[in-house]
């Protein structure tokens, strides 16, 4: 399950999240359904929460929702769709899903990749040699070429697979499964000395993988119970520094255990070694956040919202960086966007109220009173309870020489304040 999970996020947040959706064309298909661009951004954002936690169930329903609205979504939610229909074991429907994709966009390696998985499946080894032949060109996933290798085999090709197999072990040393497959090409070439080496392999590199299991719960609960010092003697067992995904394991162990310090030299290293991958950068900038050191963090995310636009943690917490940061007017573009891409996050729209509102009094001061009107207008159904929005209205309308409309959000306001107790 791990495994699945490190690869699907690579997909989703690498390849599908990075393309914008077509607004032209998303407000022709709103207006013929009725639905509001708040329905569609919502049931993505429930889709991505739900594939975050392996809830495919709940993924495929909010995309197909999100398809009913706009069709053309073809990476943001055909894609994913298909990925979850294939988690869920409903190979027809995915593969379906999969086809209409390649026709949009193409032999894109990570079509390639789960067209071949699904061959596998269906014991169509040619098929799945065709596809993942197509997919190794520019491997999406570590395992490509592991299973490109087990299709080989499948089909007697033997030195075809041993080919692949041993670039699979190049690719993902830790993976006990590609000296086992590796083990029963040599025995079918009668090999059996470089046979029983593979197995022994496998056999260790499992016994490892089991090892490190045990290692993590003792680690957690060291970091629980004991003085740092020992915790950290047991947990630093897992330092790889080799490896990016063991490294962001303990980071994770120590930062889910408040010992946000120690995870920062797992975190940064594992940011060094894979740089362009999403989550590393994100896992790094958030420890930094929760350590007060914002322009750390700011350094970390600045060039990765820009990479990854559409990717809604790197977004939200890109914006609440600037935030605390005092960078009132970028933290409000930044998170204005977040909230586009999740209405449904409670804490990214109480941020955007105090963005919008300090943007709103900055344009107001400046006496840019037309987009003050717009930003005040803005915070007010952010917050339909808060007096705050209709004061500003106010002053932007008297400045302006609107005093009917002055005084009506003054009395608002006012209306407001008793309410909640606040004075306007």
């Amino acid at each position: 399950m791990i495994r699945r999970s490190i690869r699907f996020s690579a997909t989703i947040l690498i390849l599908l999240l990075a393309v914008a959706a077509r607004p032209g064309i998303i407000a022709a298909q709103e207006a013929s359904t009725g639905s509001s661009p708040g329905d569609l951004q919502a049931h993505l954002g429930k889709a991505y929460d739900a594939l975050k936690q392996e809830r495919y169930d709940t993924a495929a329903t909010e995309l197909r929702a999100a398809l009913a609205i706009d069709p053309t979504l073809t990476l943001k939610a055909r894609f994913p769709l298909a990925v979850s229909l294939f988690e869920l074991h409903q190979s027809d429907d995915a593969r379906r899903e999969l086809e209409t994709v390649r026709q949009e966009i193409g032999d894109h390696p990570n079509v390639l990749y789960y067209l071949g998985r699904l061959d596998l499946d269906n014991r169509d080894y040619a098929g799945a040699i065709r596809n993942l032949n197509k997919a190794v060109v520019k491997p999406p996933f570590p395992d490509t070429s592991y299973y490109l290798g087990f299709a080989y085999f499948k089909q007697n090709a033997l030195k075809d697979a041993e080919k692949w197999l041993k670039e699979a072990s190049a690719a993902n040393p830790r993976d006990s499964r590609v000296p086992y497959q590796l083990a029963q090409v040599f025995r079918k070439q009668g090999l059996d000395a470089q046979a029983k080496q593979e197995l022994a392999l496998s056999e260790q590199l499992r016994q490892k993988r089991d090892d490190d299991t045990k290692v993590k719960a003792e680690c957690g609960k060291k970091l629980d119970e004991g003085p740092r010092e020992e915790a950290h003697a047991v947990c630093d067992q897992l330092y790889d520094a080799g490896s990016a995904d063991r490294l962001t394991a303990l980071g994770t162990i120590y930062g889910q255990h408040g010992d946000l310090d120690a995870a920062l030299k797992p975190l940064r290293r594992a940011a060094e070694l894979a740089p362009q991958a999403p989550q590393m950068r994100y896992n790094l900038a958030l420890t930094y956040f929760q350590l007060g050191r914002f322009e750390d963090a700011r350094s970390e995310l600045a060039g990765a919202a820009k990479q990854w636009p559409d990717l809604f943690p790197i977004v939200n917490l890109y914006g609440a960086t600037l935030l605390k940061l005092g960078d009132t007017i970028p933290a409000y573009e930044a998170l204005n966007h977040a909230h586009q891409l999740n209405p449904q996050e409670a804490a990214t729209t109480s941020m955007l109220y105090d963005a919008t509102m300090g943007t709103a009094r900055k344009q107001q001061a400046d006496k840019q009173y037309v987009e003050a009107q717009h930003l005040f207008q803005q915070a007010s159904e952010l917050r339909p309870d808060e007096p705050g929005p209709h004061l500003g209205l106010s002053e932007v309308y008297a400045f302006t020489g609107r005093v009917p409309q002055a005084r009506e959000e003054q009395k608002k306001a006012e209306e407001l304040s008793k309410v909640m107790g606040k004075q306007p």
